[in-house]
C-alpha cells in the first residue's frame, strides 16, 4: 500500500487513526481531558494537482475528486482513478433518482443588481455562490456526499461489511437533516435524525417521506446545550455512525463541503481576478471551515493570488464564536504572525472550555439555521479569521430582515438563514471596512421551501441551515 496523498491528524492532541480504521471520522482520544478533539484533513499539495478549467456544470465529486481523502485512501491501496470515478457517478445517479437533480457546479458570479444596490463601484461589487439549487436546497448535501465516499470506499477497500452497516445519525433542524436523508436513501442506508421539538413540520414530513426515523428532543432545564446534539452523542456511543455536519464529531465531514470552496477558486481563475473578502454565516461552522481550507488550499495551488479575508455572521439572539475569536484575540495581545496564531490556537484547543461552551439560554433568530448553541469547529474558523484578516460580524434581527429582503429582491429563492452573509455585508459597507472596489463574496445557501413540497428547492423555506 502507498502513502495516501492525505493524512488525518486530531487538531487538538496530534493523534492519528489507525490506517485500517474502517470510520476514521473522530479522534481515537476523543473525551480524553479538555481538549478539542476534531480530526483534520492534511493534504500534500506537492503530489496532487488542482483541476484546470472553470468548475463547469459537471459533479463536483467527479471533478475534484483528486483532492479527496476517500480517493488518496483508495488510490493508494490499489483502486484504480476510473474505477473511483465509477463510483462517484453511480452513486450521483443514485441521488438524482432520489432528489431530481444530482451534485453539479452551482453558480458564483457578480450580482449586478445587489452590488449597485450596496453602492459598489464597476470594479468592485458583490459575488453571489447561490447553493440553492444544490441537492436538497442548500450546501448541506456536500458534506454528506463527502462522508457517503469514505462509506463506500471503505466496503471497497474489505474494511468493512456492507451486509452489516452500522445506522447512521444526525442532528439537525433542517437542511442537513433533508440532505443527509438524501444522501442516506440514494445509499440505501438506515439514517436516524434528532430533532428540536418545535422543528418544521415541513421538514419532518420530508424526512419521513425519505424514509428516515424522526426522534425530536426536548430542551430541559437539567442540561445545557442543543438537546439534539446531546442525543446525537449518546446515539454515537452506543454504535452508530456520524452523518451530520459537527467537524468535531466527523473530520471527514470538512472536506465535501470544500468543493464548494474549490469551486468558488476555479471561477475566480477563470474570471481573472480574486476576492477581497469573503462573509460567511456561521451555525455548527462546518461551512466555514470548509471554506477556509479550500481557499488555503487553492492559494498553495497558485490557483488564487491570495487567500480573501473570511469574516463570520452570528445573530444577537447568540455568537458563541465572536466570543471564542476575542477570548483567542485577547490571549495573541500585540503579536499576529502565522507560527503565533498557531500556538494560541493550539492552547486554546487544549483548554477547550475556556473558548467554547453553550451559549447561555435557547437562542432565537430569523435565521434559525445558525442558532447552533455551539459552534463545534471553532478552531478553524477562528484561525481563519486570524490568518486572513477577517472579523466575526453580530448582526440584528433588523440587518437579516433587510438582506432576506435584498436577496429576494435580487431574484434568489433564499431563507433567512441563507441570506444571513449578506447581513455581515451590510453591516461591513456600513462601518465602512469594504469599499466601493473591493469585490467581496457571499453564500446564499438556503432554498426557501413550500408547505407543500419540502424537497423541491423551488419553493419557501425550511427552519434553516443546520
Amino acid at each position: 500500500m502507498r502513502v495516501p496523498a492525505s493524512r488525518l491528524v486530531c487538531w487538538g492532541c496530534g493523534a492519528v487513526p489507525d490506517v485500517q480504521e474502517a470510520y476514521p471520522f473522530r479522534c481515537p482520544e476523543v473525551g480524553v481531558g479538555d481538549v478539542d478533539h476534531v480530526l483534520v484533513r492534511v493534504l500534500d499539495t506537492d503530489r496532487v494537482r488542482f483541476p484546470d478549467g472553470p468548475a463547469g456544470t459537471g459533479s463536483p465529486f467527479v471533478h475534484y475528486r483528486g483532492l479527496l481523502h476517500s480517493h488518496h485512501r483508495a488510490t493508494a491501496a490499489g483502486l484504480g482513478d476510473d474505477e473511483l470515478a465509477e463510483l462517484v457517478t453511480r452513486l450521483d445517479d443514485a441521488v438524482a433518482r432520489v432528489a431530481g437533480a444530482g451534485f453539479r457546479a452551482t453558480p458564483f458570479g457578480r450580482d449586478v443588481a445587489l452590488s449597485e444596490r450596496l453602492g459598489f463601484s464597476a470594479a468592485g461589487g458583490v459575488w453571489v455562490k447561490d447553493e440553492t439549487g444544490n441537492v436538497a436546497g442548500s450546501h448541506k448535501g456536500r458534506h454528506l456526499m463527502g462522508v457517503l465516499l469514505h462509506l463506500e470506499v471503505a466496503e471497497r477497500l474489505g474494511l468493512a461489511d456492507p451486509t452489516d452497516r452500522p445506522d447512521l445519525a444526525i442532528a439537525s433542524c433542517g437542511n442537513a437533516a433533508l440532505a443527509a436523508a438524501v444522501v442516506a436513501r440514494a445509499a440505501d442506508r438506515r439514517l436516524r435524525v434528532f430533532v428540536p421539538v418545535d422543528a418544521d413540520p415541513v421538514v419532518l414530513a420530508g424526512l419521513r417521506e425519505l424514509g428516515a426515523e424522526v426522534v425530536p428532543c426536548a430542551r430541559t432545564p437539567q442540561t445545557d446545550g442543543d438537546p439534539a446534539y446531546l442525543r446525537l452523542q449518546a446515539e454515537l456511543a452506543a454504535g452508530a455512525l456520524p452523518f451530520t455536519c459537527q467537524g468535531n464529531e466527523n473530520g471527514l465531514v470538512i472536506e465535501g463541503g470544500e468543493t464548494l470552496g474549490y469551486e468558488i477558486a476555479s471561477d475566480l481563475r477563470a474570471a481573472g481576478t480574486d476576492l477581497d473578502d469573503l462573509v460567511v454565516q456561521v451555525g455548527g461552522g462546518a461551512l466555514a471551515s470548509a471554506c477556509i481550507q479550500a481557499l488555503d488550499e487553492a492559494a498553495q495551488f497558485g490557483v488564487l493570488a491570495r487567500q480573501p479575508r473570511v469574516h463570520t455572521v452570528q445573530t444577537t439572539g447568540g455568537h458563541p464564536l465572536e466570543r471564542a475569536y476575542h477570548r483567542v484575540r485577547d490571549a495573541l495581545g500585540d503579536t499576529s504572525g502565522r507560527s503565533e496564531i498557531d500556538d494560541a490556537l493550539h492552547t486554546a484547543a487544549a483548554h477547550r472550555s475556556g473558548f467554547m461552551w453553550p451559549w447561555e439560554g435557547e437562542p432565537r433568530s430569523i435565521a434559525t439555521g445558525i442558532l447552533d448553541d455551539e459552534t463545534y469547529d471553532w478552531r478553524a474558523v477562528v484561525g481563519g479569521m486570524l490568518t486572513t484578516g477577517g472579523r466575526p460580524l453580530v448582526v440584528t434581527e433588523e440587518q437579516l430582515a433587510q438582506a432576506h429582503d435584498l436577496g429576494r429582491a435580487a431574484g434568489y429563492r433564499v431563507d433567512p438563514t441563507g441570506s444571513s452573509g449578506l447581513a455581515g455585508l451590510l453591516d461591513l459597507v456600513a462601518d465602512g471596512s469594504v469599499g466601493p472596489d473591493a469585490r467581496v463574496g457571499v453564500l446564499f445557501t438556503g432554498v426557501e421551501r413550500s408547505p407543500a413540497g419540502s424537497m423541491d428547492p423551488s419553493g419557501p423555506s425550511d427552519a434553516g441551515a443546520r
